[in-house]
Order: structure tokens, then sequence, then C-alpha cells
């Protein structure tokens, strides 16, 4: 009898270990996933730099598109519909975002770029997608996107036909902790 309570101890042990070890892998797969991505640009995922290498020859042009969800209040609108640029050089846009609301409200949004392929030579040095951001009631924001298209989208087969991407963001609500008001 003891030999089959102890089986059964180390049976029901196991298989806890294995359910925490899926728990931890569901909490653990977002980040993973998104790191991944970020690395090889799955999906439109940009690249993330600290400067651009500098203008090569040749051009791409980069459509901008913004949305928003329904539970945002906001306007959220490219300054510049579209730009021009050589490959390596480094650019500065703007969306710009306006509260419809008298209260102070909080998004964070979203991106890809299109085609997908394109993400992994899209890299972003500076972006208001990186943080929160936070308008005032009935405040009107321009904020920045500072990028470069790596000259690699020009040597690597699968991209080197690509004249035109689409950078798109979506901005969604951010839910705010009860302050007590």
């Amino acid at each position: 009898m003891s030999v089959a309570v102890a089986r059964n101890n180390r049976t029901a042990m196991m298989l806890a270990l294995l359910v925490l070890g899926m728990v931890g892998l569901a909490f653990a797969s977002v980040p993973l996933y998104r790191l991944f991505c970020q690395v090889t640009g799955l999906n439109g995922t940009t690249q993330r730099a600290d400067e651009a290498p500098g203008a090569v020859a040749g051009q791409v042009s980069v459509r901008f598109d913004a949305n928003i969800n329904p539970a945002l209040p906001w306007r959220f609108e490219p300054v510049d519909r579209k730009v021009t640029i050589k490959p390596g050089e480094r650019i500065q846009v703007a969306y710009r975002a306006a509260n419809l609301t008298a209260r102070t409200t909080v998004g964070t949004a979203t991106f890809n770029v299109t085609p997908a392929l394109a993400g992994q030579y899209f890299s972003k040095i500076d972006c208001f997608c990186f943080s929160e951001q936070t308008l005032k009631g009935g405040e009107r924001v321009d904020m920045p996107v500072v990028f470069f298209i790596d000259p690699k989208l020009r040597e690597d087969p699968a991209t080197k036909d690509i004249d035109e991407i689409t950078l798109s963001y979506t901005f969604y609500p951010v839910e705010t902790r009860a302050s007590g008001s």
C-alpha cells in the first residue's frame, strides 16, 4: 500500500510541476513573442536603433496611417500622408493627436509596417509609441517619429523591389487605476 501511495504522490507532484510550468510559459509567451517579432521583423514589427547609417542612392516612399480604438476619445492623424526618402536617411515626421473630451485621457499605440517583410528594415530611433501618451482635456499635440529604412532592404532578394512602405499606428485607451475620485 505504501508503494502505491508513494507512486501516486510522485505522479501528483509531476503533474503539479507540469501545470506550473505550463502556466509559466503562458505568462512568458507574450513577451517572448514580442521579442521574437522585434528581432526578426515578423508581422511588420519595426526595429529600434540609436542612429541612422547615412543615406545611400535610391528612394523609398513611406505612407502614414492612423487609427483609433473607438473607446479612446481622440482624433489621431499623420501630419504628412507620405514622404519619399533615401535608404539610410534619418527622417522625422509627426502624428497629431487631440483629446476630444474635457478630461485627461491616456493612450498607447501599437504599430506595424506593410508589407510585413519590410519590418526588419524599418528602424525607429525615437517614437511616441515607445511610451503611453497622456492628453489633458482638449489638448492637441504633435508626436514625433524618427526613423530610417535600412539600406539592406535593397540587398535582400525578398524586399529589393519594395518601393513603398506603410507605417500604421492604432491608439488604444489605457485603463487608469482608480484614484479615489
